[in-house]
């Protein structure tokens, strides 16, 4: 079984069409496909969005009892499907059951005129599932016969963002341990990274996991319960349990995506000015203007390959989950582990220097 990289992510949504607008408005997304009852799936209303080898498909269930609509009355809306390109569907589910995962859904072929598509389900963590994906013929056809693809539109191969990263998954405390584990054992993932951080009395324990074809990472983060409660404990209250964090999106110009997605009204999260001041004492040698990157709110960290640019979208959600990473590596192969400890501490540095600043009367 080899994966080669994430097909496609499937969020599950209350209303389709108006995530479809902020995607499409906000981050740059194009309308490629669409599908519904009249093409066979049933009970839902699902519609393909596409920029460059990033596919979202965005599904609302059209019933009460539809997974969409459970899902959602659950969780809210979220990441429900990452599926992964496989060589042989049907022998990488025989091969996952074999090495214990749960099945889901049994192969299932799709065939068009130009292209055959076999599709099979396994559980992954949560309620979240792993689609595998088996193409052959026009790749371009996303699920014959199921969803109908429209003309696609110019601009389509363009836009800031070139693949998926990496995902970014929060599981309850006490499930950090078996759920790497069960990437390792059953799909055959390595562990590549691993890291604690405390900032701030909190604590998380983060774990990095990646396909042998290096196109699949899942960041795992369990919190820690022996410190205060923070954004993890958050995170698994409003989503009611494991799931997608944030999904990491990557550029190969982070300075130009956050400009764009800016100036189309996408809010991020603030960086203290303060951040900057011995940043190039922590990371080295900047491969960008500082002044942009004080600007913008970009953070910088390395690894032992080289330098990453990161910056966090404010969430689009109104459970205040789900989030986007931008991302652009510049020879860094894993994750650096001095941004948020060091966001943190320059915060506190600017709010003690406000403290002992003089206060201008009637402030």
């Amino acid at each position: 079984m080899e994966i080669r990289g994430i097909d496609h992510i499937e969020m599950f949504v209350g209303d389709a069409r108006q995530a479809a607008f902020y995607f499409g408005t906000a981050v740059g997304f194009h309308l490629c496909g669409q599908g519904g009852p009249e093409t066979g799936l049933t009970g839902q209303r699902s519609l393909l969005l596409r920029q460059a080898d990033v596919r979202m498909v965005l599904t609302s269930g059209l019933t009460a009892e539809h997974p969409a609509a459970t899902y959602v009355q659950r969780h809210g809306d979220g990441i429900a499907v990452v599926a992964l390109e496989v060589d042989d569907a049907a022998g990488a589910y025989a091969e996952l059951l074999a090495r214990g995962a749960t099945g889901v859904s049994a192969p299932r072929t799709f065939t068009g005129a130009d292209a055959t598509v076999v599709v099979a389900e396994v559980g992954g963590f949560g309620d979240v599932r792993h689609r595998l994906v088996q193409r052959d013929g026009d790749r371009s056809e996303f699920l014959p016969g199921a969803v109908e693809m429209l003309p696609v539109p110019d601009g389509v191969d363009g836009g800031p963002f070139t693949d998926i990263d990496h995902l970014a998954i929060c599981v309850p405390p006490g499930q950090l341990d078996d759920t790497v584990r069960r990437y390792r054992e059953v799909f055959g993932f390595a562990e590549i990274f691993e890291e604690y951080i405390e900032v701030a009395g909190q604590g998380m324990h983060s774990r990095v996991v990646q396909s042998p074809s290096g196109q699949v990472t899942f960041v795992i983060i369990e919190p820690d319960v022996t410190r205060r409660p923070g954004q993890i404990d958050t995170f698994l209250t409003q989503h009611a349990g494991a799931g997608v964090q944030h999904l990491g999106l990557r550029t190969d110009d982070i300075i130009a995506a956050v400009e764009e997605l800016s100036a189309r009204g996408v809010r991020f999260a603030g960086t203290p000015g303060s951040y900057y001041d011995a940043l190039e004492e922590r990371v080295g040698r900047l491969q960008a203007p500082i002044d942009r990157l004080r600007d913008l709110g970009v953070l910088v960290d390395r690894d032992h390959a080289g330098q990453l640019m990161q910056i966090f979208t404010e969430s689009m959600h109104v459970r205040r989950t789900l989030f986007l990473e931008l991302i652009e590596r510049r020879g860094a192969l894993t994750f650096g582990s001095g941004n948020i400890k060091a966001l943190y501490e320059a915060k506190e540095r600017e709010l003690a220097a406000t403290a002992a600043a003089p206060q201008e009367v009637g402030a």
